[in-house]
């Protein structure tokens, strides 16, 4: 990629001071977590008109507690409405963004144009972000959404870091890009393999992630002599000879068989080059993701991006960031299209190791600084004699091995086997509440 200039940028508005940093949430303890590890902004689905319809999703009086629990952290929430509508999903539309504006909800993420007519004229006190569904990638349509009356733009996956910078320069508007997580092998929700195979309509919140899953391929083969013209079958008045055919494999056996799911996105390493762009708004994908992915990831990427704006001359990536990211790595990473055209080395050929190498063992409830002691809630099993490291959003790193554990009542105990037990233990090292305690697996 060549030298780019720094885009200038017109009014506070439209470039962000410090970019946001924006977290998935599946469900509101994930939200709690997400905010507590560094997110300025959630982004949610609620029961309808979302593309994660496998997410626990929120009902209306959970994104209010929500919505409070964001505002105490000076954190926003936003809304998934980002279908593609069918008739049958219009009628009740207007009644349920009227739910999202009154229960404080500060923007919707919308890809069908009726849902953003309609938000913004029954809602004006809602914002629009177009959706990354809408494949945006060039200045000229992001002007036309901007002369719609949208503050937010949502960039399509294919859209490189230099054509980025491009639409900074020639558009006074919000831009926010994913920067992290899993990318569709398709255009981001309108892949219809989903619907062929299971019935599950991708741009209606139900994709079966038919990409990720492991194809033979074949090739259909004729023995000589068993196919004849219909012409010749015709002339030599005989009834046609049936079709003998083979499938022949395209894979020896020793062969993994074939995938065309790609990896993961992972900009950490960009960070100064992504702020330089202009980019307001760096997205976390993953609403379906663990408590343990979405606090590891946000937490990373608040520390890059909080040491460059303190200090860009000065700005050292540091190793232990990417460490903690791989961690929470479902497959592997790369830089999707920011830097160049993927190919085939950016997609997943060889079995993925799908299962991220750390277990979320338990949650810190309490610090006793007298005895030592915290009082944790466990999360998975693990028992005295195991190695552990606690982390958290304040810089809180370190290894220990598991002494005694007690119950609440001071009884000892061999293991902390029953989900959401509360124990005590002696930790080397000062915590804090909502501190996580891993165990590798």
């Amino acid at each position: 990629m060549g030298t780019m200039t720094k885009p200038q940028f017109k009014g506070k508005r439209y470039r962000l001071d410090k970019p946001e940093l924006l977290a998935p949430a599946g469900n509101l303890e994930k939200l709690k977590f997400a905010v507590h590890y560094g997110a300025d902004a959630v982004y949610i689905g609620g029961q309808k008109y979302g593309l994660r319809s496998g997410a626990d999703n929120f009902s209306f009086e959970e994104m209010r507690e929500g919505v409070e629990f964001a505002k105490k952290y000076g954190a926003k929430v936003f809304v998934a409405t980002n279908i593609y509508a069918h008739n049958e999903d219009i009628a009740g539309i207007e009644e349920y963004l009227r739910n999202l504006y009154e229960v404080g909800i500060a923007a919707i993420i919308v890809a069908d144009p009726v849902i953003v007519d309609t938000a913004r004229r029954l809602v004006p006190g809602l914002e629009v972000h177009l959706s990354t569904q809408q494949s945006t990638l060039n200045w000229q349509a992001v002007s036309f959404w901007k002369e719609e009356g949208l503050p937010r733009v949502v960039l399509g996956r294919e859209t490189s870091l230099e054509e980025i910078a491009e639409i900074k320069q020639h558009v006074d508007i919000e831009i926010e890009s994913f920067i992290h997580g899993a990318m569709c092998s398709s255009y981001s929700g309108r892949c219809v393999l989903s619907n062929h195979f299971t019935d599950r309509d991708s741009n209606r919140g139900g994709c079966c992630q038919s990409c990720r899953w492991k194809y033979d391929l074949f090739e259909d083969a004729r023995p000589e002599g068993t196919w004849v013209s219909e012409e010749d079958q015709a002339q030599a008045q005989q009834p046609p000879l049936p079709l003998q055919v083979t499938q022949l494999p395209l894979h020896q056996p020793e062969d993994n068989p074939f995938s065309m799911g790609s990896k993961d996105l992972c900009m950490l390493e960009s960070i100064p080059e992504l702020i330089e762009a202009g980019i307001d708004s760096f997205k976390i994908e993953g609403r379906m993701k663990s408590i343990h992915y979405v606090a590891t990831v946000v937490n990373a990427y608040r520390k890059a991006i909080d040491a460059y704006m303190a200090d860009p001359e000065g700005y050292v990536l540091k190793p232990e960031w990417l460490e903690e990211l791989q961690k929470a790595a479902n497959r592997p990473l790369n830089t999707g299209f920011f830097y160049d055209t993927p190919d085939h080395e950016d997609h997943i050929y060889e079995p993925e190791e799908k299962a991220a190498p750390y277990d979320f063992a338990g949650l810190v409830l309490e610090y006793d600084a007298a005895g030592g002691t915290a009082l944790i809630q466990q999360r998975n099993h693990f028992k005295p004699g195991q190695e552990v490291e606690f982390f958290g959003p304040d810089n809180t790193f370190f290894k220990q091995t598991v002494g005694e554990i007690w119950d609440e009542e001071g009884q000892p105990l061999d293991a902390a086997r029953h989900p959401l037990q509360r124990v005590r233990m002696k930790v080397d090292q000062p915590v804090a509440y909502f501190d996580m305690m891993r165990k590798k697996k």
